[in-house]
């Protein structure tokens, strides 16, 4: 069954609250509490000075009574004392400027020096606390590209980006040819001579640029990576996890997965909403209960990334202080939050934060208590939660989907590299594509390239720009049916378009060309014919040469008639971004033909399966009926689901939610 956490910060509280905070946690039902991942000022003041006691008796009170605790390393808010000793470990912004101690995340990955420091301090952190009884978690760091601070320009950086191209390429003559270095002029006799792709007249070549971002992605791997082998070696048995944040790609997160045991992700649906993809009338219709799909997208999302094992690090209990506005969720959600996660695969939700902070920056930020320790709201539903939980059965584990949604953060790079189009947003795409399968009623699994595919009847890659060959010849064999977006396919590993035009290798699938690509700015949309029904379409579109079934084309003056979407027995391909009635229809129809199961258009209600509980979730304003079968057993709610509420029922094999 689901557990329940908090995250606690007992170096910010008076110490006479500790006991009783901890005695309330546990009263609420409460069974793991995150510490320390900014705690660094406070254990160790000064170089080499040490002060555990606080920290030792912190671990003692919530410990004994009954708290499973997560320490965090505290090495995202390295001290002043630090930074004024090694000001070289501070990162350097695009413009070239210092980043200065003051708030949080103020280091450089590649600062040889802060690895060594940051280093340290997991060492002595986890070698006093890596067998104590009272620690069963570890979590590294916090937040890996939080206020964009995965790129770093600093002298460190470029020395070990020149570093990881000669690694990379072997000779110069190799990056030259890679990097198309005849154009412009951009010839260099030495890897010496290469410097960051920032500050420029003009872009940089997309490859100098897609390499740079792999640069600083494997820079977060090894230097997460060093941290877990430190504390497997003090505390092994314990599992290791990184709190990942939503719809970050700036580096793979697949990759930091490979090294930790439990994927973990930061859930703040209100500023995600306000910062995300929906249009103003669409963030206005969800202003207080989040985007629908965004939050169960990154629940799957970090289900992948930790291979099926997932927890929820913090949990936003009410408003927060960070996004351009601040809009309180609406009562019932934190709940309803709760239990998506659960539904989704997500096993532990701990909650941000305790109690609300009086001071520094984040004092809009609300926790489960009042800055003078009275209940809030999110409090009240936590409660409602943990007297639910008792009437589900316990043991029932997420199972495998039969679609599967391919993220590749490296086709990612690409885009960012190489956009075509000031509106092409790759994330808020594949965020469409998730949606429209959710509006359906399907369960989905997100993959990598490096996935394996058994058992999957549906591949859906909404923006495979970079393919792996050995990925496309493990896709024709599956026996999996594939779905593309545009773009799939149309760039080489080195960034340029393959020698006999795009899609390159998915050609193994598809006998297509790719002839012409087209960034439409926002005025101008395009008419799609699909079946016998016309569909707008808008942002982009190319001209293909096919030997293909064509499924839909483009109407109007430009090119009429040319196809839109193609396909055969095994794969099809979409040369336009799909919305809205669009993209349903053309889900709905890749579904019937790969032989998933799907509902009519959900709306603003929300499905998802774990084991024998089906959930559903109403994001909507009205009471929306819940397609559960007739023998369906409710075990929580019933078939009319008012707004801002949830349903668990089982009804044995005979599911009413979609494979």
């Amino acid at each position: 069954m689901l557990e329940l956490g908090v995250c606690y910060y007992p170096e910010q509280w008076p110490r006479t609250k500790w006991e009783e905070d901890a005695a309330r946690m546990v009263e609420l039902g409460l069974a793991w509490v995150r510490i320390g991942e900014f705690a660094w000022s406070h254990i160790e003041p000064k170089s080499g000075v040490f002060q555990w006691d606080w920290f030792d008796d912190a671990l003692d009170v919530l410990g004994k009574a009954g708290l499973k605790i997560i320490i965090g390393t505290p090495t995202a808010a390295p001290p002043k004392w630090l930074v004024d000793r090694y000001p070289d470990i501070l990162p350097v912004d695009a413009r070239g400027a210092v980043r200065k101690f003051g708030a949080r995340r103020h280091y450089c990955f590649s600062s040889q020096r802060y690895r060594l420091e940051a280093a340290r301090i997991t060492e002595a952190v986890a070698q006093r606390y890596g067998k104590h009884p009272f620690v069963h978690a570890w979590q590294t760091d916090n937040e890996y590209g939080d206020h964009d601070t995965i790129h770093s320009y600093s002298r460190a950086a470029l020395h070990a980006f020149r570093e990881w191209l000669a690694a990379r390429y072997g000779t110069i003559e190799e990056l030259n040819r890679a990097w198309g270095t005849t154009f412009w002029s951009m010839h260099y006799n030495s890897f010496d001579e290469v410097d960051l792709p920032n500050n420029l007249v003009e872009e940089p070549s997309p490859t100098h640029l897609v390499d740079y971002f792999r640069f600083s992605s494997d820079q977060v791997k090894s230097f997460n990576k060093v941290q877990v082998d430190i504390i497997r070696r003090h505390s092994p048995g314990r599992p290791v996890t990184h709190n990942f944040m939503s719809q970050n790609t700036d580096f793979d997160h697949y990759k930091v997965g490979e090294d930790i045991d439990i994927a973990s992700w930061d859930v703040y649906p209100m500023g995600g909403l306000i910062n995300g993809r929906l249009s103003a009338e669409e963030k206005q219709r969800y202003l207080r209960v989040g985007d629908p799909d965004q939050t169960a997208f990154n629940h799957d999302l970090y289900r992948a990334v930790g291979r099926g094992r997932a927890w929820v690090m913090e949990q936003q209990p009410g408003p927060v202080n960070w996004a351009s506005h601040n809009q309180s969720p609406a009562d019932g959600m934190v709940r309803l939050w709760t239990w998506l996660a659960y539904a989704h695969g997500i096993d532990m939700v701990s909650y941000f934060r305790w109690r609300q902070a009086p001071f520094a920056q984040e004092q809009f930020h609300a926790g489960l208590l009042l800055p003078n320790s009275e209940e809030d709201q999110g409090y009240k539903e936590v409660v409602q939660v943990i007297a639910e939980m008792k009437l589900l059965p316990k043991g029932e584990a997420r199972g495998k989907a039969a679609v599967a949604l391919l993220l590749d953060y490296e086709s990612r790079f690409a885009t960012r590299a190489l956009p075509q189009g000031r509106d092409y947003a790759a994330s808020a795409i594949a965020l469409d594509w998730y949606s429209a399968v959710s509006r359906l009623g399907v369960d989905v699994d997100f993959i990598g390239q490096h996935s394996d595919l058994e058992g999957y009847r549906l591949v859906l890659a909404p923006d495979l720009v970079i393919p792996d060959p050995d990925f496309i010849a493990r896709l024709k064999a599956s026996g999996a049916k594939a779905l593309f977006g545009p773009r799939s396919g149309s760039k080489t590993r080195d960034m340029h378009i393959p020698a006999d035009l795009p899609p390159g290798v998915l050609g193994d699938l598809l006998d297509f060309r790719v002839t012409r690509v087209e960034s439409l700015p926002p005025f101008q949309s395009e008419t799609v014919l699909y079946g016998n029904s016309s569909h707008e379409t808008s942002t982009w579109r190319e001209t293909i040469r096919t030997t293909e079934t064509v499924l839909a084309t483009f109407q109007g003056d430009y090119r009429p008639d040319s196809p839109a979407v193609i396909g055969n027995d095994i794969a099809r391909y979409c040369a336009t971004l799909p919305r809205d009635e669009l993209l349903l229809k053309l889900m709905g129809d890749t579904f019937a033909w790969a032989g998933v199961s799907s509902l009519p258009d959900l709306g603003d209600l929300r499905l998802a399966r774990r084991g024998r509980l089906h959930f559903a979730f109403n994001y909507g304003s009205t009471v929306a009926a819940v397609p559960a079968a007739q023998n369906a057993e409710f075990l929580i709610g019933n078939r009319a689901l008012a707004p801002v509420d949830v349903a668990v029922w089982l009804d044995g094999d005979k599911g009413a939610t979609a494979e």
